[in-house]
């Protein structure tokens, strides 16, 4: 009876065996040997290897933008280019962004005769305003002109503005005269804007006077020189 019995147990372990799924996967037999990593040595003698650091070593530069002098500043002579343009295009915006809030714009169309003065906002207009102001008396009649900006000046102003026009950085550069020609502001600085004309008299000059507003030359005054009888 007994051995029935461990016959019996003998054979349910046995089937019990055969049931185990195929699909099992295998336990890992051996583990790869670990990949040897490369070392520093130093010869036998030699200085210790240094720990690397990141070190930030600003990059050399040079110093833009240090003006040693007025007539060294390139932006004075990109003002009146950027005038010329507003001439040639009668755009009052832009001349408006060109002159000093500060000290507005002078205005002479002769150097010894009435001054107007145009602030920012009133510059924005000159171009179409038909205001009429008095400019003082004419060289040749000796009677007061009268006249708004875009009659008297803006004339002139289209002559003596243009690519080929030649700039001096505070000297006044006139042609013949019969008269001593003067910058009538010695506090500031300028640039004579010179027409050479037909190498005879009907040669003109504006001189453009600068304010350095907000760190940057802006537009103050205009005096205007020509032959006189």
């Amino acid at each position: 009876m007994k051995l029935k019995i461990f016959l019996s147990i003998l054979i349910l372990l046995t089937l019990a065996s055969c049931s185990i799924p195929v699909d099992v996967p295998p336990s890992p037999t051996a583990l790869l040997p670990a990949t040897p990593q490369p070392t520093l040595t130093a010869a036998v003698g030699a200085s210790p290897i240094p720990v690397l650091t990141q070190i930030a070593t600003p990059l050399p530069t040079s110093a833009p933008g240090i003006v040693t002098s007025y007539c060294d500043d390139p932006r004075a002579r990109d003002l009146i280019t950027s005038f010329g343009k507003a001439v040639a295009n009668k755009d009052g915006a832009l001349l408006a962004a060109l002159v000093s809030p500060t000290t507005g714009m002078d205005v002479r169309i002769y150097r010894d005769g009435n001054v107007v003065n145009y602030d920012v906002e009133h510059a924005r207009f000159v171009f179409e305003t038909t205001f009429k102001a008095d400019w003082g008396l004419s060289y040749g009649s000796g009677e007061s002109t009268l006249g708004s900006f875009q009659d008297i000046i803006l004339p002139s102003l289209k002559i003596v503005f243009t690519p080929a026009a030649l700039l001096e950085c505070n000297q006044l550069k006139v042609g013949g005269v019969t008269y001593e020609p003067v910058w009538p502001y010695p506090e500031m600085n300028y640039y004579s804007v010179h027409f050479d004309g037909n190498a005879g008299l009907d040669w003109e000059t504006w001189a453009v006077g600068m304010d350095i507003s907000s760190g940057k030359p802006l537009l103050a005054a205009f005096v205007h020189y020509v032959w006189e009888p």
